[in-house]
């Protein structure tokens, strides 16, 4: 009886299969080691890339409203509805108005229209009353109360530097002197200080932007947000710097160690007195990666910047202000002087 011969692998081809096999795997696996590092690269930079998108989009749209003025749409329009009767001008008058939301002392208001048209200078402002001088007199209706509106910008929505030859400042600018009796100061290489209608809605805010860098760069620094409603209300400060106000939490130095902002500065005579005004705002800003690189086991960095953001508002005041037009430069109100 003949037995069957029996095919299969020899050992040899076994081993030499297994060999293949471990290969493949090795290199599928360094494939996929090499794909996930890859991802984790492109993932730490896109989230580093979105968090400053965020960031330089809220500058940019807030350095453009910077110096804006307007009354709350809620409480428009505005009037007057006491007769003023001026018999020896200028005179000085305290007269009632349907809202006084936002108004300060020294603020421009136009007043009335036409032939009766003119610009007062608030003295004082109280709860339904305003004092001014007033040069025309004005003689309501009942149908037609006196239009009382707002007018021209804040020509220091940016707030100038308070200190000349800044690194960070186009040469030959005039420190800003803010208003006798307050205590605040101006923007600087490592701060961006602005005001003014900022949301379109009427309400004055004051915003202030801080980049607090180690210089070392040892540890991460910071690009806080800090906002002031109500800023023109008497008495309403500044609060406290908190983590909540991080826009950004991974700040490094910038190259040479520059400052996040410089500034174009104008001069312009009122006057005959040069006074500053803030044109143009460039950011500069550096960051890391918020985790260690899975390739290079090194935080990666970029440098963003931003120029010629131009605070439409304030460089409206500037331009008429160099032509010889009465525009409205409205003052700073006093309370944000002195938070700025």
């Amino acid at each position: 009886m003949k037995r069957k011969r029996q095919s299969g692998f020899t050992l040899i081809e076994m081993m030499a299969a297994l060999a293949m096999f471990l290969v493949v795997s090795s290199i599928v696996m360094s494939g996929i080691v090499q794909m996930l590092k890859t991802q984790g690269t492109v993932a730490n930079r896109t989230e580093m890339h979105t968090s400053v998108r965020s960031a330089t989009e809220l500058l940019q749209q807030e350095i453009g409203q910077a110096g804006r003025i307007s009354l709350p749409t809620a409480v428009l329009p505005v009037t007057i509805t006491s007769p003023i009767i001026v018999t020896a001008a200028p005179q000085t008058f305290t007269v009632p108005v349907s809202s006084t939301t936002n108004m300060f002392v020294n603020m421009l208001l136009d007043v009335d229209s036409g032939q009766n048209f003119e610009v007062v200078t608030l003295t004082n402002v109280a709860p339904g009353f305003i004092t001014a001088a007033f040069s025309r007199s004005h003689n309501p209706t009942p149908f037609a109360p006196i239009p009382v509106q707002v007018s021209g910008a804040f020509g220091t929505g940016i707030v100038p530097p308070t200190t000349a030859s800044l690194s960070c400042a186009s040469a030959g600018y005039t420190a800003y002197t803010p208003p006798a009796g307050t205590t605040g100061s101006g923007s600087d290489c490592n701060t961006l200080k602005l005001y003014g209608d900022i949301n379109g809605d009427g309400n004055l805010l004051y915003v202030e932007y801080q980049c607090v860098v180690d210089p070392t760069g040892a540890t991460p620094g910071y690009l806080y947000r800090n906002e002031v409603a109500n800023a023109i209300v008497p008495g309403t400060t500044k609060p406290a710097v908190t983590s909540s106000m991080y826009l950004l939490n991974n700040v490094m130095p910038n190259p040479n160690n520059g400052g996040c902002f410089s500034y174009q500065i104008e001069n312009a005579s009122v006057n005959g007195t040069p006074v500053p005004f803030v044109t143009d705002v460039a950011l500069t800003i550096t960051v890391q990666t918020q985790m260690l690189d899975p390739q290079t086991n090194q935080y990666q960095q970029e440098t963003k910047a931003l120029l010629n953001i131009t605070p439409r508002n304030v460089f409206y005041v500037w331009e008429a202000t160099s032509l010889g037009e009465v525009p409205r430069n409205q003052p700073i109100p006093t309370n944000i002087a002195n938070i700025m």
